[in-house]
């Protein structure tokens, strides 16, 4: 089984990486970019078959190492 994780900051958390990205895209011409926040996308290949204990493995690795829970959060996708 497959897990997708998609780790964001929080609203309201400053992101000097999304800010830099679209100073960059602006510079290269990309106008009427209004705001960039930057993540990260996280796949999983998972020996468990039970995804409902697929997943409660996955949020486990996500409160413990995955994501940082004080500025970020994350969505968890399950794929079979």
């Amino acid at each position: 089984m497959k897990a997708l994780v998609h780790v964001t900051l929080k609203p309201g958390v400053l992101d000097p990486q999304g800010t830099a990205i679209q100073g960059a895209l602006a510079h290269l011409g990309f106008a009427g970019v209004e705001e960039v926040r930057q993540g990260k996308y996280i796949e999983l290949e998972l020996a468990e078959e039970d995804p409902v204990r697929g997943r409660a493995v996955v949020e486990e690795m996500c409160r413990r190492l995955l994501a940082n829970t004080v500025i970020e959060n994350y969505a968890i996708e399950v794929v079979s």
